[in-house]
């Protein structure tokens, strides 16, 4: 807790965080104003003091002063901070998506060097299809990225429309746990879901719903070390549906959690690891979720893996 409450009041490492000098940081302008703020309370203080008799009409005045010009400096510096969070997420946006189309481009532009017709004579057919799936696999990486970007923008706009029908959401569970059985063998994961019986249908869009599990789920196994673990649990709470999946991974930095649904957010320790993703998912799936009128919050721990958790209303 204390080292919760020492990050907040090191005005430095905030403002480090947003790019900016001190002078430009929300943070440091707040403070200079609330300085600013007791300086003038003290000087209209001595000077009413100086030239009103009765001290009540002086302090109502000095505090009536303090409060109308903490409130303006408020407003200033919370315009400054939504500035300075939209430069830092338009940086971010910039780096990731440079990121994450150079990589497969790059790729792309290596396969078909090796597939031109000068040297095409020189490959085996089974290094050609290698060469051909590497293609594949680098073009379905910016189709995703371009999807992503395409919901989000659709989401902001309000074209997102919900087409809500009845549906067990276990079912839809067990069938994507099944698909993604292949990914997790694949990274040495185990991946589990335990299915209750009897649960309620759910009013939802089943398309939209799908892509939020989907997100969760690669995200648990794709940051999940080898011979981890991925739970799912779902059960009825109450008149919603409570869903929960906890994974043994790299878990959040707590510096790092309340920026966690911010789009183009990754982070820290998993941009180290280099991980593929845009940092959209869960901007995606929290946008979702409270459309369908329910909630999703997370437990993490750096180190020692992360549990996401979403509610749902049956009816």
């Amino acid at each position: 807790m204390f080292q919760k409450i020492f990050r907040q009041l090191n005005i430095p490492a905030q403002c480090r965080g947003y790019g900016l000098s001190l002078w430009q940081c929300p943070q440091f302008l707040f403070l200079v104003m609330g300085i600013i703020i007791i300086i003038a309370s003290l000087i209209f203080y001595l000077i009413g003091t100086y030239y009103v008799v009765d001290p009540e009409i002086v302090a109502l005045a000095v505090l009536v002063v303090a409060t109308i010009l903490f409130i303006i400096s408020f407003i200033i510096i919370r315009s400054f901070e939504r500035l300075a969070e939209a430069s830092r997420m338009k940086s971010e946006f910039v780096d990731i998506v440079s990121h994450q189309m150079r990589a497969p481009l790059t790729n792309l532009k290596w396969v078909f060097e090796f597939l031109t017709p000068g040297k095409t004579t020189e490959i085996t057919s089974e290094k050609r299809e290698e060469y051909f799936n590497s293609a594949k696999e680098n073009i379905e990486r910016m189709v995703e990225l371009i999807d992503d970007l395409l919901i989000v923008s659709k989401i902001e706009q309000g074209e997102f429309p919900l087409r809500r029908k009845e549906i067990f959401l276990e079912k839809l569970i067990t069938g994507l746990v099944s698909r993604f059985k292949f990914f997790a063998e694949a990274s040495n994961i185990e991946l589990k879901f335990y299915p209750p019986k009897n649960l309620p249908k759910i009013f939802v869009d089943p398309s939209h719903i799908k892509l939020v599990i989907e997100n969760l789920i690669d995200n648990a196994i794709r940051y999940t070390k080898s011979r981890g673990k991925v739970e799912i649990r779902l059960q009825k709470k109450g008149k919603n549906l409570f869903f929960q999946i906890q994974d043994t991974g790299a878990g959040i930095p707590e510096r790092d959690q309340k920026y966690i649904f911010q789009k183009f957010f990754r982070a820290e320790n998993i941009l180290k690891e280099q991980t593929r993703g845009s940092g959209l998912g869960l901007y995606i799936a929290k946008s979702i979720i409270e459309k369908l009128g329910g909630k999703i919050w997370f437990d993490s721990e750096e180190g020692q893996g992360t549990t996401f958790y979403f509610t749902l209303p049956i009816k």
